[in-house]
């Protein structure tokens, strides 16, 4: 096949979404033709092949970071990426576009699909269906709700990555619209080898790890705070990642006077950050909602246990008191207790940590890949 992705974010830009992406692509890239269309920003190059996909980047002139996209260049990339791709497409036979993100790479595909007469795979997610945590979520405003309700209805298939997505594209878009879904997957990591002295820790030190986008639906303030409740004990906290809300969480450090006991890392590249897992005891994470959660898959990989709120994707595959504990939503005092359990309890975290290893091995890129491999074959077969 000749499949031809599009979406606004893909690394080193953006967040999960885009990383996931890349991992499915550079799969499939081991026996199809893969095209990226995507944003350019930060000057990165206009055209590149990595992994064996092709990379089209177009110009979005707004975008000043890397983790994170502002609105005006995600508003960019639909002109950009329209004007590009109709030149892409009325030049080159592609079978099919499949894109992820309904917004903003939703009018990308939906436009190029109709302009080329192929098939069109809309990809959902979370977030760009439902973000509790953003007055502008799409989920709140009725223009955009008709807008996606449109794109999702137009595509020939729709494709959730988790329960929950596909929970929330039904309650608030369409109950009628038949999504597949399609959990993401990880490529199985050679865990490099670190020894947490290198990094100035103590083996008799709980390291706790976190790894995400510092934006307030991570509401990374509260593991702060936690670092608060546990001050005077061989607790630390790494957090790993960037993003705008770094001064405002290095402030409270500062005012918790918990500074010491936490550790801002930034953001990492791919090696250093399983380096990071692999000399932590505990992944938490207090992330408002996930649309699917790969950076916990990553984890358990690593052998950690995790400890989370219950809202969002990474329920299709955590199990409470298995995987580690899921939390009611901003359950204060049960997450804190949670996570004293598992500081308190060496044997409680090799234990889950050893099933982790085990379990995470069904959500390797490789079975991702093909049943969207599966599912690109059955929509051809039906346009023929």
């Amino acid at each position: 096949m000749k499949i031809l992705f599009c979406n606004y974010e893909y690394p080193p830009l953006g967040g999960g979404g885009g990383v996931v992406n890349a991992f499915l692509a550079r799969e499939l890239a081991k026996r199809h033709q893969v095209t990226v269309l995507t944003s350019q920003g930060l000057g990165l190059p206009a055209e590149s092949v990595s992994h064996g996909v092709r990379i089209l980047r177009v110009p979005v002139y707004f975008r000043r970071q890397e983790a994170v996209a502002n609105l005006l260049s995600m508003l960019m990339f639909l002109p950009s990426g329209i004007l590009a791709g109709r030149h892409l497409v009325a030049h080159e036979s592609f079978d099919l576009i499949n894109t992820h993100f309904v917004l903003p790479s939703g009018p990308v595909g939906d436009k190029l699909s109709r302009q080329a007469c192929i098939p069109h795979i809309l990809s959902l997610h979370g977030g760009d269906l439902y973000d509790p945590s953003k007055r502008m979520s799409p989920h709140r405003h009725w223009l955009l709700k008709v807008w996606i309700r449109r794109m999702l209805i137009q595509a020939d298939q729709v494709v959730g990555q988790s329960k929950n997505t596909i929970d929330n594209l039904h309650r608030y878009y369409n109950p009628e619209i038949r999504a597949i879904l399609i959990p993401l997957g990880i490529p199985e990591p050679r865990i490099p080898v670190a020894e947490r002295e290198t990094y100035g820790f103590s083996r008799r030190e709980v390291l706790l790890i976190t790894i995400g986008r510092l934006v307030p639906r991570k509401a990374i303030s509260q593991l702060i705070e936690l670092m608060h409740l546990f001050k005077g004990q061989p607790v630390r906290l790494l957090i790993v990642g960037s993003g705008p809300q770094e001064a405002h969480l290095r402030g409270l450090c500062e005012r918790l006077k918990v500074a010491d006991q936490v550790v801002f890392c930034g953001f990492v590249d791919e090696e250093e950050k399983y380096r990071l897992l692999s000399i932590s005891d505990v992944y938490v994470s207090s992330s408002q909602h996930e649309g699917f959660g790969l950076v916990f898959l990553e984890a358990m990989a690593c052998g950690l246990p995790i400890l989370c709120y219950d809202r969002g994707g990474q329920t299709d595959f955590l199990i409470h008191g298995q995987s580690g504990f899921l939390v009611k939503l901003n359950d204060w005092v049960g997450f804190s207790n949670q996570c004293q359990r598992l500081i308190s309890d060496r044997f409680l975290r090799q234990e889950i940590g050893a099933r982790n290893r085990q379990e995470v091995k069904r959500y390797f890129i490789e079975r991702c890949a093909e049943r969207y491999e599966e599912l690109f074959q059955q929509v051809l077969e039906q346009k023929e």
